[in-house]
């Protein structure tokens, strides 16, 4: 049963990487974002093997395709980089959170030894100076471009402060969300304080804020499904078209249409919303039937829709998930996240 199940998923994702030409094709208008990915690439591969494989962070170039760049480190999970600089970034890893300031051909690790196993890295847009971490006990803020890192976590609870995810409200310095295992925390103070503006029973797995309405965000969680909050993260309400039983994974906004967001989940595969959130559709046609979607993400410059299968490949749809097609370059991979990166003033 197991030969055959597996027989019918190769196939099933022969035929989406078929279209990796025509991805490329697509691809001929210069783009003006670059697009990195936190990937690791284990399929088969055991402790001691001799299949080398190249894990950490890739890069597209200019011919679509992902390359590898800096160290070959397996579980970078997300990476940052400074808006007024993008030489200076900052990837966050089982051992704490990497820095740079030659744009990732050197790499420094800035924590102290009791700030490992970081799950997430945001600089704050408005203060770049500051960056915050999610530890799994915890937060840790550095307000000197990574020289020094503290913790602050005054007002997070002494039991359930695993954090998963962080994010800065674009609009106020200071302002940061915290996804923990008890729910999502608020700092209005760069967080000297945090206080709980939703409870969780498991982990809240992503926050995002709206590209386009600044006060909408999303929220998705392990066991309450997908959180919505229209005044700011100030309160929030489950979203009744998503199931709650399994856990959701991210959520990503489409920059280039307002309407339109997508989630992904193990379980239940990729959900979209085309009208703003009043309705939301599966859009797992094409990918294989145990969806196993880890990861989406929407491309800025285009609207492209992607989506990471653990451990298996990278798929794009440019009809917003109504059909798949593989990325060649990146089979066997988990992507962990998708930075989209203004690119550079010529």
């Amino acid at each position: 049963m197991m030969k055959i199940k597996s027989l019918l998923l190769s196939c099933a994702l022969g035929t989406l990487l078929t279209g990796f030409a025509s991805l490329q094709a697509a691809d001929a208008t210069a783009p003006a974002h670059d697009i990195y990915l936190c990937a690791t690439i284990s399929k088969n591969y055991v402790i001691g093997s001799k299949l080398v494989t190249n894990s950490g962070v890739y890069r597209r170039d200019a011919e679509g395709a992902f390359q590898h760049f800096g160290v070959n480190f397996p579980f970078v999970l997300n990476i940052a980089f400074d808006p007024r600089d993008r030489r200076r970034c900052y990837a966050v890893c089982i051992n704490g959170v990497l820095q740079s300031t030659d744009g990732g051909v050197t790499w420094g690790i800035g924590n102290s030894w009791d700030m490992t196993e970081a799950k997430d890295v945001c600089i704050d847009p408005n203060l770049p100076d500051h960056v915050y971490l999610a530890l799994p006990d915890g937060v840790a803020v550095t307000t000197d471009r990574g020289a020094t890192w503290v913790r602050q976590e005054k007002g997070l609870p002494e039991r359930g402060k695993y954090t998963q995810t962080i994010r800065v409200d674009r609009t106020k310095a200071g302002r940061v969300f915290a996804g923990c295992e008890a729910g999502i925390y608020l700092t209005e103070n760069g967080a000297k304080s945090w206080c709980r503006v939703f409870p969780a029973s498991q982990t809240v797995t992503d926050i995002q804020q709206s590209p386009h309405d600044p006060k909408l965000w999303y929220a998705t969680t392990q066991a309450e499904g997908l959180q919505v909050s229209r005044d700011g993260g100030a309160t929030w309400r489950k979203v009744a078209a998503i199931p709650t039983a399994e856990a959701i994974y991210n959520i990503a906004f489409d920059p280039t249409d307002a309407r339109r967001a997508a989630i992904s989940s193990w379980v239940y595969g990729v959900f979209t919303t085309e009208d703003g959130g009043q309705t939301w559709v599966e859009r797992n046609v094409g990918l294989p039937a145990d969806h196993t979607a880890f990861r989406v993400g929407i491309d800025p410059g285009n609207g492209r829709l992607f989506v990471s299968l653990y451990r298996e490949a990278m798929l794009t749809s440019d009809d917003f998930g109504r059909s798949w097609r593989g990325v060649a370059s990146l089979e066997g991979a988990t992507v962990y996240n998708y930075v989209f990166v203004p690119k550079p003033a010529p």
